[in-house]
């Protein structure tokens, strides 16, 4: 199943949303609260839908616009390793013996279409092509078949980074904090996992990863190279504590899904970073595609 949110244009107000051959069929209900049986919500409105629209028509919104929690993880070696040489270092060995995440902003999740502002400050202002686990049943202390279990399904994940002001932050030690918490792009859908089980491969999935910068491909990869599976990722998120349903589990870069990398590798001549008016889509196979254009920074506010 594929499923959404959306605006309803006779509420105005959020409703789910299941999409059948590009037709919206939605329920007045909001998605976060179906998470925990998909399939129940599935024949509910599929047998007496809300109202129905085209999906093109539809205002779409992130599947969890406010998600109790989102964590990011570092979970493509190529990434770590190219990411790592940007920024003068090498991949710390921990990294290969515990998936590692940080939290970034709930209040900065954007929907699919929506408008991404570059963060105050920033002259070098990127993307992150990434998937998502969104959390549909709540757990703690869990195994990674258990972890995996409680996924509901699956969206494009698009963390935008501000590289200059990341790089300043980190030299501290704590974060990453303003260079990451701007915004976050999810969607359009979530999509179960029974629709992907015919590309499983490895820890992930061979579904294409990949971004476009004004029409002009950037780079990706394959979710098939992950090194930490989500059910790895969610078990490790949950030790200790509670997974609660609608959170969301990045799962870091894709190798070459970013400018930080393409730029070290390439050059910041081919690869430059995003600007005001810019249109950037980034696309995962199945899982459709999140467009964004960049607009101007909000102005820094002075601290004293």
């Amino acid at each position: 199943m594929r499923w959404l949110t959306y605006t309803s244009p006779a509420a105005g107000t959020d409703r789910a949303g299941l999409l059948v051959d590009d037709v919206v069929h939605g329920l007045d209900a909001e998605l976060p609260d179906l998470l925990d049986d998909l399939p129940a919500a599935g024949e509910r409105v599929r047998s007496a839908p809300a109202e129905t629209l085209p999906l093109a028509e539809a205002r779409l919104r992130a599947p969890v616009p406010e998600p109790p929690s989102v964590r990011d993880f570092l979970s493509f070696e190529e990434h770590a390793k190219n990411a790592s040489a940007a920024f003068g270092r090498d991949v710390d060995p921990v990294w290969y013996s515990q998936p590692v995440f940080y939290f970034t902003n709930p209040a900065a999740v954007r929907g699919p279409r929506d408008d991404v502002p570059v963060s105050p400050g920033s002259q070098k202002f990127d993307y992150e092509v990434e998937v998502a686990a969104i959390v549909g049943r709540p757990g703690a202390d869990l195994t990674p078949a258990e972890a995996e279990a409680c996924i509901a399904g699956y969206t494009i994940f698009v963390d935008w980074s501000a590289r200059d002001v990341q790089g300043v932050e980190s030299r501290v030690g704590l974060g990453p904090a303003k260079g990451k918490d701007g915004a976050t792009s999810l969607g359009p859908f979530l999509v179960t996992p029974d629709e992907l089980g015919d590309r499983r491969s490895g820890r992930g999935y061979d579904l294409a990863m990949s971004a476009s910068v004004n029409g002009v491909r950037q780079g990706g990869g394959s979710w098939a190279d992950i090194h930490w599976s989500f059910g790895q990722m969610l078990a490790y998120a949950s030790r200790g504590t509670r997974l609660r349903p609608g959170d969301i589990i990045g799962s870091g870069t894709v190798g070459t899904g970013c400018l930080l990398e393409l730029s070290s590798l390439h050059g910041a001549e081919k690869h430059p970073w995003l600007q005001p008016g810019d249109a950037v889509t980034v696309e995962i196979e199945r899982l459709g595609a999140v467009n964004a254009k960049i607009t101007a920074p909000a102005p820094v506010v002075p601290l004293d």
